[in-house]
C-alpha cells in the first residue's frame, strides 16, 4: 500500500510592485577636505598678497612667511594626513621659487629628525617583545594593593619606560591603556554604565596628568622634546651635552610634580573604589601567562640600557645621540628583535619624517631670512612699554606660549608654528637663552593634558571612554595652574642653583 502523498506547504508570495525613486549614486573621490583646504590656502593669500610687506623683510622672506602660516594652518585643520599637507606645502615652496630644492629639502637630513624616527622604532620593539607590558605588571604587582598605589605604579612605570620609548602616544596606546582597561573591568568599572568612576575615570585621570611629567623628565621622553633642542641650536642656542642639561634642570621639579600627581588626582577627583586587592593578583596571573623573561626581551632591555648610557656618557667618547640609536637599531635588526618590515610598517615614523623636516626646513630659512627676528622685536618692542623686568617678561611670555595651546592640536604642530619666534622674543627681551630654550620645552610636555585634543595620548585616553568631557577641561586647567606653580617655585629656585640665571 503506498502511503498518500505529502501536502506540500508552499506558500506563494505576491509582490506588489511599489513606486521607487531611482537612486542616485553618490561618487566620492578621496579629495582633500574642501572647507579645510580652503581655509589653510586663503590664510597664505591673504598674508602674502593683502597684507602690506613690512620694510625690513624682503620679498622671498614674506613669501616663505605666507607659505608657512598655510602649512600651519593645514597641519591644524588636516585638510590631508600631516606628512601630505607638509609635501604639499613643501612643492610649493619650490615651485613658486621661494626655496631652491636643495635648500627646501636640506632638512631631511637633520640628525634630530632621524633621531625621532629611530626611536618610533624603538618603541615598535618595546610592544612587539612585550617587555613594556612586562615591566608594567612588575610595577602592578608591586605598588597595586590600593588604588592610590596603583596609580603610583603605573605613573612611576612610565618615568622608568620613558627614555627609551620616547613616544608618549606609543606608551598610552602600546601598554598602559590596554593594562588599564584590563584592571578596570576587573574591578567592575566599565565605560559609560554609571560605574566608570569606580576606578577606571580615576586610573586614566591620574596616568594622563602624570605623563607631562614623564614626557618632561627627559630628553628623549618625547619626540618633540628633542625637535625643540634643534629649533633652539637653529637660533644659536646651542646646548653642551642637552640630553645631560635636559635631565639636571628637569629632574628635580618634574619628580616633584611625578609624586604630587596622583595624590592631588586623588583628592580632586577620587575613585568609588579605595582598595585593589585583586591588581597584584592579576597582574601575577598575567605574568605567570607570559612566562619567563624571553630573549628577545633580555635583547631589548640590554640595548636600551646600553643606549641610554651612551646618550648621557657617549659626548665624551664622540658618538652623538643619533650615532648612538642606529646603532641599537643596528643590533636588533641583526639580531632579529626588529625586522625590517617592523620598521617599514611604522608609518607614524615616516610620516613624522617627512613633516618635521618641512616644519624644520622652513623655521630655519624664516629665522635665515629675518622674519623671526622681526617678529620677536616687535614683540620684545611691546614688552619694553610694560617697564617690567625680564623675570615678568619671562612669566608673560611662557604663559602665553602654554595657554595658547589650547588653539592646536597636538604638541608638535604647536612647536613648529610659534617654538622658534616665542624663543627668540626672549633672546630679544635679554631673558637668558638656555633658561628660555629649556623652559618652553617643558611647557611643551605640561600642556599635553589640558584638552582631550592637546596631544596623541590625550586622543588614546580620553578615547577610552571612561572621561566626561567637562571633567577632562576641569582637571586640565586645574592641574596646567599646580603644575605651572610647582615648576615656577621649586624649578626657579633649582635652576639658581644650577646657574641658568
Amino acid at each position: 500500500m503506498s502511503n498518500p502523498p505529502q501536502e506540500t506547504n508552499n506558500h506563494t508570495i505576491i509582490t506588489i510592485p511599489t513606486a521607487t525613486r531611482r537612486r542616485r549614486r553618490s561618487i566620492k573621490f578621496p579629495i582633500a577636505k574642501p572647507i579645510p583646504l580652503a581655509i589653510s590656502i586663503s590664510v597664505g593669500l591673504v598674508v602674502c598678497f593683502a597684507i602690506p610687506k613690512p620694510i625690513d623683510i624682503s620679498k622671498q622672506a614674506w613669501q616663505l612667511f605666507s607659505i608657512f602660516l598655510s602649512t600651519i594652518t593645514g597641519l591644524i585643520s588636516t585638510p590631508l594626513p600631516v606628512g601630505a599637507w607638509a609635501f604639499v606645502c613643501l612643492t610649493i615652496s619650490v615651485l613658486t621659487k621661494t626655496l631652491p630644492f636643495k635648500t627646501a629639502v636640506a632638512a631631511f637630513t637633520n640628525e634630530v629628525i632621524w633621531l625621532i624616527v629611530v626611536s618610533f622604532f624603538f618603541s615598535k620593539g618595546f610592544v612587539k617583545t612585550g617587555l613594556g607590558d612586562r615591566l608594567a605588571m612588575y610595577f602592578v604587582r608591586w605598588f597595586g594593593k590600593s588604588t592610590l598605589g596603583l596609580a603610583y605604579g603605573l605613573a612611576i612605570c612610565e618615568a622608568v619606560i620613558s627614555p627609551a620609548m620616547p613616544s608618549a602616544t606609543a606608551r598610552a596606546g602600546g601598554i598602559f591603556m590596554p593594562i588599564i582597561s584590563s584592571l578596570a573591568i576587573a574591578g567592575e568599572s566599565r565605560p559609560k554604565d554609571g560605574s566608570a568612576r569606580k576606578l577606571g575615570a580615576f586610573l586614566i585621570q591620574s596616568q594622563f596628568q602624570s605623563c607631562s611629567s614623564s614626557t618632561a623628565l627627559f630628553l628623549t621622553g618625547a619626540a618633540q622634546n628633542m625637535l625643540c633642542m634643534k629649533l633652539a641650536e637653529s637660533l644659536g642656542v646651542k646646548i653642551k651635552s642637552p640630553w645631560v642639561e635636559w635631565f639636571k634642570a628637569s629632574c628635580f621639579p618634574a619628580l616633584v610634580s611625578l609624586m604630587l600627581t596622583p595624590f592631588i588626582i586623588y583628592k580632586l577627583f577620587p575613585p568609588e573604589t579605595k582598595h585593589t586587592t585583586d591588581a597584584p593578583i592579576l597582574a601575577k596571573n598575567k605574568l605567570d601567562q607570559m612566562g619567563p623573561v624571553k630573549r628577545d626581551e633580555w635583547i631589548m632591555l640590554g640595548t636600551m640600557l646600553v643606549i641610554v648610557t651612551l646618550w648621557i656618557f657617549g659626548e665624551s667618547l664622540g658618538i652623538s645621540t643619533v650615532v648612538a640609536a642606529m646603532m641599537g637599531l643596528s643590533v636588533l635588526l641583526i639580531l632579529g628583535v626588529l625586522s625590517w618590515d617592523d620598521c617599514l610598517s611604522e608609518k607614524s615614523a615616516w610620516d613624522t619624517l617627512v613633516w618635521f623636516a618641512v616644519l624644520i626646513g622652513m623655521a630655519t630659512q624664516l629665522t635665515t631670512l629675518g622674519v623671526v627676528p622681526w617678529l620677536a622685536k616687535c614683540v620684545a618692542s611691546c614688552l619694553k612699554t610694560l617697564s617690567a623686568g625680564w623675570y615678568m617678561e619671562l612669566i608673560i611670555l611662557q604663559s602665553v606660549y602654554f595657554f595658547i595651546h589650547y588653539l592646536f592640536a597636538g604638541q608638535t604642530a604647536h612647536v613648529g608654528a610659534l617654538y622658534s619666534t616665542f624663543l627668540s622674543m626672549h633672546v630679544t627681551a635679554k631673558i637668558p637663552g638656555t633658561l628660555s630654550a629649556l623652559l618652553l620645552a617643558y611647557n611643551t610636555c605640561l600642556f599635553g593634558a589640558i584638552t582631550h585634543y592637546s596631544s596623541g595620548q590625550a586622543a588614546v585616553y580620553y578615547g577610552a571612554g571612561y572621561l566626561k568631557l567637562s571633567d577632562v577641561f576641569k582637571l586640565g586647567i586645574m592641574m596646567a595652574v599646580i603644575n605651572m606653580t610647582i615648576w615656577g617655585l621649586i624649578g626657579g629656585l633649582w635652576w639658581k642653583i644650577l646657574g641658568l640665571y
